[in-house]
């Protein structure tokens, strides 16, 4: 039998560089359910963790970016435990935590730490399709987007609230976010409903690269969900943002938002906020989205579940809130 004989000085520079159970249980991974990974969503995960990891030397804490399937997924993984954060449209929030359709139950431990950027409702279609408005597309191919995602929930509504169903398509496609616009352009079909923070590279593409037109989404059936939805509100994209798209195109929409358990230590969510909110010059310019944040409206602004205590004792400190 051989016996290894390790010199004293190798054990040693071994006994310090591998982490022993005290030094591994002061390391906290943290993980954010996001979106596509050409979203806004993705991005908006990607900067706070960017700004978390900054300060992992004081924290401990060590954040990544998970690509997920959206708003809907994210609050269901939040729930069972399987994220620590998700970003969620501000409806999909909302129905989470109050369990209506799509949910089956409510999330009674659901808490938000900030919202983002507005994510207004956008349409998009072929040149040559002749749509002005979504009633157009009945009998023609429109992209609705995943299933369980905050959009589909949203395209859903709004065309029940048009007079329509799923069925007076002739397709109702489920690409990913970053497959519909090459599909747009190869006249796979003929337009798509995506909820997105603006300028987004996923309408950048296609209004560029096949002339594709923004749809104003507008009437008394939007009306009606704005005045009953408290987490809706009308938006504008302006025109001249995207190519061959002039004009601005009159719609609605949501907040993107930050949600988490009441599971989550306070000193986490506190370590989050903190590390957004104390290096809010330099998170803006992550991403354009970003561009025109106002920290007082982000604690309060399509914040349908309490906010968690770490993030309440932030705001607390800075005078945020009472």
């Amino acid at each position: 039998m051989r016996i290894a004989i390790v010199p004293i000085a190798a054990a040693l520079a071994a006994a310090i560089l591998i982490p022993g159970p005290a030094a591994l249980a002061q390391q906290k991974f943290i993980t954010i359910g996001t979106g596509g990974v050409t979203g806004v969503y993705y991005a908006a995960g990607g900067a706070i963790c960017r700004l978390v990891n900054k300060e992992r030397a004081k924290t401990g804490m060590r954040c990544s970016v998970e690509s997920t399937g959206g708003s809907a997924y994210n609050v269901n993984a939040v729930k069972a435990g399987e994220l620590d954060f998700g970003v969620s449209q501000s409806d999909v929030q909302y129905k989470g935590y109050k369990g209506e359709a799509p949910f089956k139950e409510a999330f009674p431990e659901m808490r938000t730490v900030f919202s983002l950027h507005p994510e207004p409702f956008t349409l998009v279609a072929r040149p040559d399709a002749n749509v002005k408005n979504i009633t157009d597309f009945k009998g023609k191919r429109l992209n609705v987007g995943n299933p369980g995602s905050g959009q589909r929930a949203a395209i859903e509504e709004l065309l029940t609230a048009a007079g329509m169903k799923l069925s007076d398509l002739s397709l109702a496609s489920e690409l990913k976010a970053d497959e519909h616009g090459a599909a747009l352009c190869d006249n796979k079909v003929d337009g798509f409903f995506y909820s997105v923070g603006h300028p987004s590279a996923n309408i950048q593409d296609p209004t560029t690269a096949c002339g594709a037109k923004l749809v104003s989404i507008t009437g008394a059936g939007v009306d009606a969900l704005v005045k009953k939805h408290p987490y809706y509100a009308y938006a504008t994209i302006p025109g001249g943002m995207y190519a061959n798209n002039p004009q601005p195109t009159k719609t609605y929409g949501v907040l993107a938002t930050m949600i988490t358990s009441s599971k989550v230590p306070a000193d986490v969510v506190y370590n989050i906020t903190k590390a957004v909110f104390d290096n809010f010059d330099e998170f803006k310019k992550l991403h354009p989205a970003f561009a025109n944040l106002d920290p007082k409206h982000m604690v309060t602004d399509g914040l349908s579940a309490p906010l968690h205590e770490g993030a309440a004792r932030y705001y607390r400190e800075k005078g945020w809130i009472k």
